[in-house]
């Protein structure tokens, strides 16, 4: 400690103060202009994104700071002896509020395009290069956070549960009650983009990256209006591509990158929680037919469309239940194969049914959250009032499942 560089240490304590703050103001440039792209319009500026992964940010900005607290600490000792933890708590925590935090933010909110324009210039290749570390800290997190998530509930019900279960029973057993147009619209209020978006495994979208003629046959076959656009990765969207202008060029494959381009429009983006109804005034303000469905961070959750919404109004006061679903496939013995990318709103919808529709959007989400597995071998479980038997598993996930209520027993026919 007599030899300590006195200097040097200050300079480099001052440096990681400095780029602490860069880092913050970063994550914050990069929330402001995300809240920003949620009301853009085709005729608006495209607004700068992040070029590297969140995760590595906020994984250095945690280690500049906790050096920060640690040499703070040990020049505070080298000049004030027992009285140096007390003078670096109170220095290094003032420093780092006030350069590291409050005034990056203020900064950030003011120029958030320079801030976020200047952070990927600087640190695009040093992040990428550490995330892979960030990525690790991060999957612990969530892997300690696994026994306080909210769990499936997989046990067989109590006796006391019982009259309960057969009164629900009955009530399903009864046809279910008209609601008022206006009612329906208004319990929209109670549904969130998130619980009706389609996921982003299911999206078919253009990937720019791909040569010319795989994208002219995956629009002959496509049959959708509007396609999202990107690089490698939806979460690099660039564009939404509207077919109709550039399907006259497909037949004859005289169909360009600059003519695909030309019919492209900027993407709309749409926070996950926002309520259906409010989504709805929204898509017809920015006269948009379909949105990207971002999480806080901005990555790129799925999509959701116009006709998503009214399809939802339509079904909370159609008056009948209904099997045209293409995931669901009646056995002769009164149980259903449902396949595992079945929406679980949809099936309840379908089927009258209640399986747990706030968590897993996915039947296949549904059975791994219960089982935290990926079965490997025919599997029964029950959720709730319903059985389940997985019946196969393809690429990591279930793919059908068997399925049947136990209010009755199946009866063969």
């Amino acid at each position: 400690m007599d030899n300590l560089p006195l200097g040097p240490m200050l300079a480099v304590l001052a440096l990681l103060i400095l780029w602490s703050g860069l880092f913050t103001a970063i994550e914050v440039a990069q929330q402001h202009l995300l809240a920003q792209r949620t009301a853009s319009r085709a005729s608006d500026k495209p607004l700068a994104k992040l070029s590297f992964p969140l995760h590595s940010l906020i994984f250095c900005n945690t280690l500049c700071r906790a050096l920060v607290v640690v040499i703070s600490t040990l020049l505070a000792i080298f000049l004030w002896a027992e009285n140096g933890p007390w003078a670096a708590c109170l220095g290094a925590g003032a420093a780092l509020l006030v350069l590291a935090d409050f005034l990056p933010r203020i900064l950030a909110n003011r120029h958030p395009d320079a801030v976020l324009a200047l952070g990927n210039n600087l640190l695009s290749v040093p992040l990428k290069i550490v995330y892979p570390a960030a990525w690790l800290l991060n999957g612990i997190s969530q892997l300690l956070m696994r026994p306080f998530a909210r769990k499936v509930s997989v046990v067989q019900h109590s006796d006391d549960e019982a009259a309960d279960n057969h009164a629900h029973d009955n009530d399903h057993d009864q046809p279910p009650v008209r609601l008022h147009p206006v009612s329906g619209i208004h319990a929209l209020d109670n549904i969130t983009v998130n619980d009706i978006l389609v996921p982003r495994s299911e999206v078919d979208g253009i990937n720019l990256d791909d040569p010319l003629d795989e994208i002219i046959e995956q629009l002959r076959a496509n049959r959708r209006t509007r396609l999202p656009v990107f690089h490698s990765d939806i979460n690099q969207v660039e564009a939404v591509l509207n077919t109709r202008q550039i399907r006259h060029l497909l037949p004859d494959a005289s169909l360009t990158l600059p003519a695909l381009l030309a019919a492209c429009h900027e993407p709309y983006f749409v926070p996950e929680s926002t309520p259906l109804q409010l989504q709805l005034l929204n898509f017809h303000k920015q006269q948009r037919r379909l949105g990207m469905v971002v999480d806080e961070y901005g990555e790129v959750l799925g999509i959701v469309t116009l006709e998503d919404i009214l399809e939802e109004i339509v079904g909370e006061f159609e008056s009948e239940h209904s099997l045209d679903n293409p995931h669901i496939h009646p056995q002769a013995d009164g149980r259903l194969v449902i396949e595992g990318a079945a929406s679980i709103r949809e099936l309840n919808k379908s089927l009258g049914w209640h399986l747990p529709s706030d968590g897993p959007k996915t039947l296949n989400g549904l059975v791994t959250e219960a089982l935290e597995t990926i079965p490997d071998c025919p599997v029964c479980l029950k959720i709730g009032r319903y059985r389940l038997e997985i019946l196969e598993t393809e690429d990591n996930r279930v793919s059908r499942v068997l399925i049947w209520h136990t209010s009755s027993l199946p009866v063969l026919i």
